[in-house]
């Protein structure tokens, strides 16, 4: 018989108990079972896997790379459930079910505001969860099934095999000011003008952070060692509002933070755009919750694409 007939939700929960503390005793506890017996289990299960998943060390259990691989199933499992769960609680309470949204700053301030919107248009008795972090925890989160969508900057050497693509528009970036910056009564700005202030980054590794110094080599200057690194729009916010900081923000965010007059663009053309998309998997996209999000998404990217075109036709 295949091993995996043999599993149940209970093994599941053994496992990943047991990946958590490393200690069979405590797992044994925490499991309302016995030592010996969630000892036998695991030793049965890796005769019939046949392979080893756990080291037995002095300090506890350390999974082995079979067993960090079951783990990973094991927690995309029990995620997959948990949104089964609440998807059919919302539909028992009258709603049309459950979606997670997970969102970076460059699509937190417009383009997956502008979804939601629609999408309780569409669905008002929908459950929406809109999450913001950065692109690299989001698709590990999606990977892991624990959020349905992520919208942000182009990350393709974070997409997991299992998850789809697809670009939702081009935009350039801004250096951001609060509003009375001295910099704003230059009559011209100029690179060296920017290094005088200290700046607000994205985290390394991130795609805006990426893009941001692929655009200061192309113009040939270095990041300024005296930076902030901070993933947190409403942190960069209120630090950018209450001192001579400068920060970065993609356009439509830009755009919409000086609509509403929380920052002024600073009229220094960075080189390059940045590509936002959106990830999702094949087996949430089936959810009418998930698939109507996608779709409310592609809208709210296409209505704000043209105000997109015509600022970075301004910006020429």
């Amino acid at each position: 018989m295949d091993w995996t007939h043999r599993l149940r939700l209970r093994n599941l929960q053994m496992l990943l108990t047991l990946a958590e503390t490393g200690n069979m005793s405590q797992s044994a506890t925490l499991l309302n079972t016995t030592q010996p017996g969630l000892s036998k289990w695991l030793k049965d299960l890796e005769e019939d896997i046949g392979l080893p998943l756990f080291e037995r060390q002095a300090r506890g259990l350390r999974p082995t790379a079979y067993g960090e691989s079951l783990i990973q199933h094991a927690r995309r499992i029990e995620a997959q459930l948990d949104t089964a769960r609440d998807d059919l609680d919302a539909m028992r309470e009258g709603g049309s079910g459950l979606v997670a949204i997970g969102t970076s700053g460059a699509s937190s301030a417009d383009t997956v505001p502008l979804a939601m919107l629609l999408l309780l248009q569409r669905m008002p008795r929908v459950q929406a969860r809109v999450i913001e972090n950065t692109m690299d925890r989001l698709m590990n989160q999606l990977a892991h099934s624990e959020i349905d969508i992520v919208v942000g900057r182009s990350a393709p050497e974070l997409q997991d095999r299992n998850v789809r693509a697809e670009a939702l528009y081009l935009e350039p970036l801004h250096f951001v000011a609060r509003a009375r910056h001295p910099v704003f009564s230059l009559d011209r700005v100029d690179w060296p003008d920017m290094q005088r202030y200290r700046w607000v980054v994205w985290p390394r590794g991130t795609p805006i952070r990426n893009a941001l110094e692929a655009a200061l080599a192309e113009a040939g200057y270095p990041l300024p060692n005296d930076t902030v690194e901070s993933n947190s729009t409403i942190l960069n916010l209120t630090l950018l509002n209450n001192s001579d900081m400068i920060g970065l923000a993609s356009h439509r965010t830009a755009s919409r933070l000086q609509a509403l007059g929380a920052l002024r663009i600073v009229p220094l053309r960075l080189a390059g755009f940045g590509a936002i998309s959106m990830y999702w998997r094949d087996d949430g996209a089936n959810r009418a919750a998930v698939a109507a999000a996608l779709e409310c998404l592609r809208s709210a990217a296409r209505r704000s694409t043209g105000d997109a075109v015509a600022g970075i036709e301004g910006d020429g």
